[in-house]
């Protein structure tokens, strides 16, 4: 089974750019993963909040496939020690069918189609960070999650 990172917009900071690279090299010695960017909304000027949500909507739900399992990264979604979430990966892993899909919104978070879609949230934090900062530290918990599950030495308790 394949897991995937699915975010909109791009990581501009070459930093952030380098070290997601890095851990999404890392995960794939573990489990077939992948990050995919839908492209930002053009000419968002004259939109409303709630109408480019809807426009990322219909790019997200274009992006899923049937089958898949669909986790937003929500800032109300369930809380996880790492050591928890390797056990909760684990199971997904096991039990879902052709893909795992991660899902990052845009600015302003999902519209209600995409809560609609999805089978559960997951939150990182109760604080708020940048879009490209949470790209990095999720990629970085999954490949935790993977070393965890190997019983490899990177994450102590």
């Amino acid at each position: 089974m394949k897991t995937i990172l699915l975010a909109v917009g791009r990581t501009v900071e070459s930093y952030y750019i380098t070290a997601i690279k890095e851990y999404v090299e890392r995960t794939k010695h573990y489990i077939p993963f992948d990050m995919e960017i839908i492209p930002e909304l053009k000419n968002t000027k004259n939109l409303t909040e709630e109408q480019q949500k809807e426009r990322e909507a219909d790019l997200i739900l274009k992006a899923l496939q049937p089958g898949d399992t669909v986790v937003l990264l929500d800032e109300h979604g369930r809380e996880f020690r790492s050591v928890e979430f390797a056990t909760w990966m684990e199971r997904k892993l096991s039990a879902t069918g052709k893909r795992l899909v991660f899902i990052i919104g845009g600015p302003y978070g999902f519209s209600p189609r995409i809560y609609q879609a999805a089978q559960e949230k997951v939150s990182l934090s109760k604080m708020t960070f940048s879009h490209q900062m949470i790209r990095l530290v999720f990629v970085e918990q999954i490949y935790r999650a993977m070393t965890i599950l190997r019983g490899e030495p990177y994450h102590h308790e």
